[in-house]
Order: C-alpha cells, then sequence, then structure tokens
C-alpha cells in the first residue's frame, strides 16, 4: 500500500520533542527518567496511527508506552491523538524498529506488541517479518525476564507461522485465539487495522507468547 505524504510532517514531528523523542540512541537505559517514574514500559512497534496505543494509554494509566514508527505521514496522526488526549504516558520514536537494541538497554521493556504487521507473504521475504526469529532475538535482549509478546493480526497464514516461530525460540504460547472478537478476551483495544477487517467479517488472530 502506496503511503500518501503529509506535507509538513517532518516539521511538525520535530516541534514535540516531550512527546516524539529525538536521539533515542541517548536514552538508551533512561526511559523511566524520561517518563519520570518507574512504571511498566510497554513497545509497539509500528505503531501505525496510534489508535491502539491512545486506547491502552488512557485505560491504564500506570503503565508508559511507547509507539515505534518510521513513516513520518504515519506516525503525525499518532501524534495528534496523543495531543488531542491530553496523554503523559505515550511517547513516540519516528524510527525504524530494526534497530529496537539500540534505543532500549537490556530488560528495560515489560511488553512488546506486534499489531497487524505486513505478513510479507513470499518466501524470500521471510526474514522481513516481524516474528521472525532474529526478531525474536531483539525483543528478548530488550524485554525483562519473562517478558511477553502480544501479537494480533488478520492473516492467518502469519499467524500459523508466528505460532511455528515462537514456539521454536522456545516461548511459551498464552490465550491463543483463532477468532478474537468471538472469544471470551476483556479488554481488547483495536487498532484502526482491527476496526476496518472485523466490520467485514473477518477473523482476528490473536496470541501472547513469553519468553522464559
Amino acid at each position: 500500500m502506496r503511503l500518501r505524504n503529509k506535507p509538513g510532517a517532518s516539521e511538525a514531528l520535530l516541534k514535540q520533542p516531550t512527546i516524539v523523542i529525538q536521539n533515542p540512541l541517548n536514552n538508551k537505559g533512561k526511559w523511566r527518567e524520561i517518563f519520570g517514574n518507574d512504571n511498566p514500559i510497554h513497545v509497539e512497534v509500528g505503531t501505525g496511527k496510534g489508535q491502539f496505543l491512545t486506547g491502552m494509554s488512557q485505560l491504564h494509566p500506570d503503565i508508559n508506552y511507547i509507539g515505534v514508527e518510521k513513516y513520518d505521514s504515519v506516525i503525525i496522526t499518532a501524534l495528534e491523538r496523543i495531543q488531542q488526549a491530553d496523554l503523559t504516558n505515550f511517547k513516540l520514536l519516528n524510527e525504524d524498529v530494526v534497530n529496537l537494541i539500540n534505543y532500549f538497554a537490556e530488560g528495560e521493556i515489560d511488553r512488546v506488541y506486534i499489531n497487524f504487521t505486513d505478513p510479507w507473504p513470499k518466501n524470500r521475504h521471510e526474514k522481513r517479518r516481524l516474528t521472525y526469529e532474529s526478531f525474536l532475538k531483539m525483543y528478548e535482549q530488550v524485554l525483562k525476564k519473562n517478558g511477553e509478546i502480544h501479537f494480533k493480526t488478520d492473516n492467518q497464514g502469519l499467524f500459523e507461522y508466528s505460532l511455528h516461530s515462537f514456539s521454536k525460540y522456545g516461548l511459551i504460547l498464552n490465550n491463543v485465539s483463532l477468532d478474537l472478537h468471538n472469544s471470551n478476551i476483556e479488554g481488547n483495544v483495536m487498532t484502526e487495522y482491527e476496526e476496518k477487517f472485523s466490520q467485514k467479517g473477518m477473523r482476528i488472530y490473536r496470541c501472547e507468547a513469553q519468553f522464559r
């Protein structure tokens, strides 16, 4: 899908350094200082327009959230949502998730969310999938011991691949749902894509994967 360019997005992001954190390399190991508290830190990789983390931030003010999104024209909407809701526990990184270990110290994160990521269905693109083993190794490094990945997708092939990838890596699978919206899970906050796909009657797949 081709992204629509938003004129002035880059400049607008730079004008909000307390929300869109600049030079995150300098903040490695210091995120609790950035938030000014010792609350748990949850990170969403590929946060998109920020609907999910905006909802989570409002529901859980005692948790600090960081959304990582590399596209200016997408993350600008997340910034606008944070400003409109006046959230203090939601920060943004306008960066690529492949560099995650450069921004967070070992064990600094409590949970990672992966929501409706690109499935990269071709075999030659397997290494780009955010549930590929090299990404799992990266998450394991920045997550605390027994930290979790919470994963949602509409793509059955990616879900099956991810379950296998998680299991092969040695993660413990919990709360696996093959039809999230017809399950009894509580407190689900939907992403933009999740709303769109569920309205079309498509299944939403979800699981939690815990490092040992």
